[in-house]
């Protein structure tokens, strides 16, 4: 068990995290219970798995957790790129908030490899 807060992959996932509540806040009202929403969960599921993982016994239980951190990734990459198509974002947030979803991506497959070795 160890403190997910001293994390840097977590650090920059509950920072991914702010960062889209903060730039969804400017989306339609008819997407409050569609695209905000889902956007919103599977960003915050990051921090949260990771967080959770830290609290678990084995490094196979902190594994699972991490593999379902990155599951959230791709989905707030996906839905980020829809965002963006359907005009709620423009290219310059969407950029921003895409590169740090790819960061944290890119550093859990390194965390998930380095826990699985």
């Amino acid at each position: 068990m160890q403190n997910y807060k001293d994390l840097i992959v977590w650090k920059k996932a509950h920072e991914n995290a702010l960062m889209i509540y903060d730039h969804t806040r400017g989306f339609p009202k008819e997407e409050q219970f569609g695209i905000t929403s889902q956007i919103r969960r599977a960003s915050v599921s990051i921090p949260t798995n990771i967080a959770e993982g830290c609290g678990k016994s084995t490094k196979k239980d902190f594994a699972n957790y991490l593999q379902i951190a990155f599951g959230s990734t791709q989905e707030v990459e996906y839905l980020l790129l829809l965002s963006l198509e359907l005009g709620y974002f423009d290219k310059i947030q969407y950029e921003k908030i895409n590169s740090m979803t790819n960061e944290v991506k890119a550093m859990l497959i390194s965390l998930l490899k380095k826990v699985r070795a």
